[in-house]
């Protein structure tokens, strides 16, 4: 049975807040803030750069605790400061020409694809969207019908920020392969909820977040690359920590991943996810995958009971993230009504995933998130709520 009582002790926060806003940020535990709060008071009393030569192992510590979670090598993880950063960075860093195509899902986010409309400014690629099957999840048999030499990026929100799906990561990964496409995956919303192994799923890059479902701070992501493909993605940006100024005309980029970070860092921060990643690893993704499923699960049962809520999960594989709407009720009361009881959720706008959204003619949807440290009866007092809203 899970350790629902060691999870909760270990987050000191629940004992006065149901959070079920995971997907934005989750509730740190308690070994992520005591970390961090002791690199600061380290960094007062000696100074930061004195601060990260004494803590240089825990520094290096993400590198390790990444490539574990997700079977890959440390030098093919940088660690920056956000998950759109990371994204940005691998993105960017593509060898972009006239005529290529990009192809990406209907539920992609809007950082993404604005990258996406920037660079057809820059180069004269071409934007297409990949169709949705029955199920409201990326079709693979038509991803596999529109490949061709020409693609140049298969770029995929595995989970998106709403519709509760996962994608289906590795079979569009089987359908890359066969062709010279990069594969660029943003896990920001799976990494550490679901299991995630690059080598099984074939992506080229992936880039996640600290704040979400691993539990670390914000301001802390992290970047995948895989290690032949490192040498072909030039960061768009670069100093003294990605490359080696040679000498008045020349410069070479290092060959490991951290060609992708910068010099100064969110030292605090990085502490914190090293941290976060061993404390998710020492419950085991596949037991949090279990957990959390069951909770969503639970909850969209309950939600969907209620006659004016429309639940709005899409996909076959369906995530923690619950989205819902109810109708003649606007979303901005139903958060105020769940903040005075003690309860966090967010709002999915109509702008965060704008195909998505318009395709199925909505205008904004309530994102309930759950973690394996919530509990039953936290959504049954949070459907509770919502009932009360209705009358």
């Amino acid at each position: 049975m899970f350790d629902i009582t060691k999870a909760r002790r270990d987050t000191p926060a629940s004992e006065h807040i149901i959070h079920f806003n995971n997907a934005g940020s989750a509730l740190p535990p308690q070994v992520v803030t005591q970390a961090m709060i002791e690199h600061l008071q380290l960094e007062a009393r000696v100074g930061g750069y004195e601060a990260a030569a004494i803590n240089h192992d825990q520094l290096e510590r993400p590198y390790d605790a990444l490539a574990t979670l997700l079977n890959c090598h440390r030098d093919e993880i940088a660690v920056v400061e956000n998950a759109t950063r990371a994204w940005d960075m691998a993105f960017y860093g593509i060898p972009f020409s006239d005529g290529d195509r990009i192809l990406t899902s209907m539920s992609e986010y809007a950082s993404n694809y604005i990258g996406f409309l920037q660079m057809k400014k820059r180069v004269n690629v071409t934007i297409e969207v990949i169709p949705n099957d029955e199920h409201g999840q990326v079709d693979v048999d038509a991803l596999r019908k529109m490949m061709d030499e020409r693609v140049k990026l298969v770029a995929i929100s595995h989970i998106p920020t709403n519709g509760g799906l996962v994608q289906p990561a590795k079979a569009i990964g089987e359908v890359v392969a066969d062709y010279p496409a990069y594969y660029l995956l943003d896990a920001t919303q799976s990494v550490g909820q679901y299991p995630v192994d690059v080598d099984e799923i074939g992506c080229h890059m992936l880039a996640a977040t600290g704040r979400k479902y691993l539990r670390g701070a914000r301001g802390i992501g992290f970047l995948y690359v895989q290690q032949e493909v490192i040498p072909q993605i030039e960061p768009p940006l670069l100093d003294i920590h990605a490359a080696m100024w040679d000498s008045p005309t020349s410069y070479t980029i290092r060959a490991d991943a951290r060609r992708f970070e910068n010099w100064e860092a969110n030292f605090v921060g990085k502490i914190g996810l090293g941290v976060a990643v061993d404390y998710a690893l020492s419950w085991e993704i596949e037991t949090i995958w279990e957990r959390v499923s069951h909770l969503a699960k639970l909850l969209r049962q309950q939600l969907s009971e209620i006659d004016q809520v429309t639940v709005r999960d899409l996909g076959q594989e369906q995530c923690g993230i619950v989205t819902f709407d109810m109708q003649s009720i606007e979303a901005k009361t139903i958060v105020e009504t769940a903040k005075v009881n003690n309860i966090n959720i967010n709002i999915s706008p109509k702008y965060y995933t704008l195909l998505d959204m318009q395709q199925r003619n909505l205008h904004e949807l309530l994102r309930s998130s759950v973690h394996y440290y919530n509990t039953e009866d936290e959504i049954a007092q949070f459907v509770e709520v919502i009932k009360t809203v209705t009358i």
